[in-house]
């Protein structure tokens, strides 16, 4: 799994559990009350993990090879919008899965496969960091207002049937994984001080 990107994760995680594209699932209140839950918590992880860092801290690269906190946290608000659009034009546009398909066991993979740091990914090229919101701080801005937008579609949808609900958890466990990665940048022995 080492150089899959982003989205050939998430599509091996789909094909695993036997479908094509996210199968019409129907999702209860509890689920979703679960999904906003998670996206509220990881936004909070997100926020907490890159409070008051000074631009050393920022800008650190632990090895050249290796993103700073800064380059992880565009690159966060930068798949923030990417996925819930790739969710919406192409998961909740197309066809439903296979019927009868363990859309459980599917929401399960994204929960515990996606966070998962022990497996190294490749970001695809829409989402490597390069400066797009000109600073950290315009990063943390996007990822913020991204956010609220996935949060809003979750809440406010006519998402009796949320062919996208998977993609909803996987969003979160994105920043999940990230912010993982974050703390892991901040953990370097040779990490700032301030």
């Amino acid at each position: 799994m080492s150089n899959r990107s982003l989205i050939g994760t998430l599509v091996a995680l789909l094909l695993m559990s036997g479908a094509a594209a996210a199968s019409a699932q129907e999702v209860t209140q509890a689920e979703k009350d679960r999904a906003l839950q998670y996206l509220e918590s990881t936004k909070k992880n997100v926020l907490e993990a890159t409070k008051g860092l000074s631009e050393e801290q920022w800008n650190f690269k632990p090895a050249p090879d290796r993103w700073s906190v800064a380059q992880v946290i565009e690159h966060i608000a930068a798949a923030e919008g990417f996925l819930l659009d790739f969710t919406k034009e192409k998961v909740m546009g197309g066809p439903a899965g296979e019927p009868g398909r363990d859309v459980k066991k599917t929401d399960q993979a994204v929960l515990t496969m996606v966070p998962d740091r022990t497996h190294k990914a490749q970001a695809p090229e829409p989402l490597v960091p390069n400066n797009r919101f000109g600073s950290s701080d315009g990063s943390v801005k996007h990822f913020i207002e991204s956010r609220s937008a996935t949060e809003d579609h979750v809440t406010d949808s006519p998402l009796g049937k949320l062919d996208g609900y998977e993609f909803v958890l996987f969003i979160a466990a994105h920043s999940e994984r990230h912010t993982k990665q974050i703390n892991e940048v901040k953990a370097d022995p040779n990490f700032p001080k301030k």
